[in-house]
């Protein structure tokens, strides 16, 4: 069954849905772009953006279990499995059975992975700095806020 409507949108009106016009195209452009500009400036230290996004949650919380990481950045368990096995074999995490509970494994930073926090932060200010430039701190509070919202909607 079809159901009509009375508004009959014409092509223009249409425009700002289709791509390369339409909010999901560009968000995804930009996720793009900023992507791959910082895994340019990440490949002199052989990581990839997800190490960077592992190693901020160990950052903020070291000893984490993998399956907090895992819910932090919305990751299922193989592909982050994979990315923890190579920072392990790097030497910037090592993982430990919980002495509590022997299921579950806490990611550690090892030194050489606490001391990436002294010099990737910056890198990745510069790359937000780079996308960022030409507009005001009130809009980025502002299409912060709107981006939160949008992930809220749709979570």
């Amino acid at each position: 069954m079809v159901v009509k409507s009375d508004y009959s949108p014409t092509l223009e009106s249409w425009q700002q849905n289709l791509a390369p016009h339409n909010l999901g195209y560009r968000i995804k452009l930009l996720s793009q772009l900023l992507s791959r500009k910082f895994t340019e400036r990440l490949e002199p230290f052989g990581l990839t953006p997800f190490h960077w996004l592992v190693l901020c949650c160990l950052w903020q919380e070291d000893g984490l279990p993998t399956s907090s990481i895992g819910e932090k950045l919305q990751q299922v368990g193989g592909t982050l499995t994979g990315v923890l096995d190579r920072m392990e074999e790097r030497g910037l995490v090592r993982r430990e059975r919980d002495v509590h509970d022997r299921r579950i494994w806490r990611i550690w930073l090892t030194d050489a992975g606490k001391e990436l926090e002294s010099v990737l932060p910056p890198i990745a200010a510069e790359v937000r700095e780079e996308a960022m430039h030409g507009i005001s701190t009130a809009d980025r509070e502002l299409f912060s806020q709107i981006l939160n919202r949008a992930i809220a909607n749709l979570s």
